[in-house]
């Protein structure tokens, strides 16, 4: 075929796993830099672990990243005739045969052929013995050669494969009748008109077996590409114990689809020195060519570096809508926009990683009651300071107009009045007043932002916490 094809397969058994959405992306990125087609097959024979909202939530997962496919969704369980038939076939032309070894027995000739040096591969048995479908219980194995390389030339690994005789003939069928994954994928496969075959290096070696069915089925070998595991900091496979691995989990922690798009793309595939690549972008210059062997680490921190640089450069409408569930969370109900929340947020974007990294940043701007930082309190809420906020105050209270300009002055001349001190003695007692905290964007900002009823009231409180505290010593 001229037309390239390529699929992403999940099983529907838990969310949507960051070695799977790189997957899909690299899938959906050769697909559509080739001007191809991406395909989407639910792979859910599984029936014991196959859940319909896993299954929901890993689309909902691709549709968030943006990775939409080809054509209709589908199942591999509504498949299961289609692949006895294949299985049929391959009896009918001496590819595969039925086999009566019972597991135990099997497992007892593996071992004794272990320990006489032997590989601990399927002895054949019944290979040659032309069982019919009337033979009793049996599994079917595929026919493999006896000898010789299967191989493939792998466009990431090069060439690649295992010589036959340390495989042994491998079930393709339960004794139940259930076909086996490996058959499975590969008749879906081929029916599909899969032409690459993008997936992790895990799963190298189910392709030796896979590449013997295409040739006992007389089909075309699609072209193999197996791409780096994903490793994190320590060189350790990624653990849903020890890491955040689910795309779900990515989102709720409030970074944006196009930083994770443009992350995970980098996990294993780069083109020269370029590190920002927007999902169009992806679409249009990917190539196998550019994708490494070796493991790729999940560097979190490249990640937060992204996540910035897109939230900088989202429009203000476009950060408000994404930011507010997190705002929400933290003012505990409905936000209402406005100009100051609009203005806070901003300021916030050079400060915040993530979506959730800003809203808590804007806490004190989203609730009535503030929550003081004791150590920031117990810093600069000291009685030193009381002289401080009680001028400031009152020349605030006097203020014709309130903005950045003017609140500047004020602080310019309070300072000079009490002795000509550092913007910063007199800066961080007022920020901690008003924000609970020694964190924020630059005073006269955040007062900007408060407005004047709330920061006059703050600071008032603040005052009240250092005659407090005074009387208290």
């Amino acid at each position: 075929m001229d037309s390239v094809r390529t699929r992403f397969a999940p099983s529907p058994t838990g969310f949507l796993h960051l070695g799977s959405a790189r997957t899909a992306l690299f899938n959906w990125a050769y697909a559509r830099s080739q001007g191809g087609e991406f395909l989407l097959r639910i792979e859910d024979t599984d029936l014991d672990r196959s859940q319909e909202e896993y299954e929901l939530a890993v689309i909902e997962g691709m549709e968030w990243l943006g990775l939409d496919w080809d054509g209709e969704i589908v199942r591999q369980s509504e498949r299961r005739a289609r692949h006895i038939e294949a299985t049929q076939t391959l009896l009918d032309t001496g590819h595969a045969y039925r086999c009566q070894c019972s597991r135990e027995s099997v497992e007892e000739r593996k071992k004794r052929d272990v320990a006489a040096g032997g590989p601990g591969t399927y002895d054949g048995r019944c290979r040659d013995l032309e069982l019919g479908p009337d033979c009793g219980e049996h599994t079917v194995r595929l026919k493999l050669p006896l000898e010789g390389l299967i191989g493939w030339e792998d466009s990431v690994f090069g060439s690649s494969g295992q010589d036959a005789s340390q495989l042994g003939d491998a079930i393709i069928q339960r004794s139940d009748g259930t076909p086996l994954y490996n058959l499975a994928v590969v008749v879906d496969d081929i029916d599909m008109q899969i032409t690459h075959v993008i997936r992790g290096a895990d799963h190298q070696a189910n392709s030796v077996l896979q590449m013997a069915l295409y040739d006992a089925l007389g089909a075309p070998r699609p072209v193999m590409a197996h791409v780096p595991l994903i490793v994190d900091g320590a060189g350790k496979k990624l653990s849903k114990r020890r890491n955040n691995v689910s795309v779900q989990q990515f989102r709720e922690e409030g970074y944006l689809h196009e930083a994770l798009d443009n992350w995970i793309v980098r996990l294993g595939w780069s083109q020269g020195d370029n590190e920002i690549f927007t999902l169009e972008d992806i679409g249009r210059v990917f190539s196998l060519e550019g994708v490494g062997r070796s493991p790729a680490q999940a560097d979190i921190a490249k990640l937060d570096w992204l996540n910035q640089h897109y939230i900088k450069s989202l429009t203000s409408d476009d950060l408000f809508e994404r930011v507010r569930p997190h705002l929400e969370r933290v003012a505990g109900g409905p936000v209402e926009d406005s100009p100051s929340l609009r203005r806070l947020l901003d300021l916030l974007r050079e400060r915040s990683s993530t979506l959730v990294e800003m809203a808590e940043l804007a806490r004190w701007q989203l609730q009535d009651e503030l929550e003081y930082d004791e150590k920031a309190v117990k810093k600069h809420l000291r009685p030193v300071a009381l002289p401080l906020l009680e001028s400031l105050l009152t020349a605030m209270q006097a203020l014709p107009e309130w903005n950045e300009t003017a609140l500047a002055t004020v602080f310019d001349e309070v300072a000079e009045a009490q002795g000509g001190i550092k913007l910063g003695k007199l800066a961080q007692p007022v920020r901690v007043a008003v924000t609970g905290g020694p964190n924020s964007p630059g005073i006269f900002e955040t007062l900007e932002v408060l407005g004047r009823e709330t920061s006059v009231r703050r600071i008032e409180q603040g005052i009240a916490i250092v005659r407090e505290r005074s009387e208290s010593t």
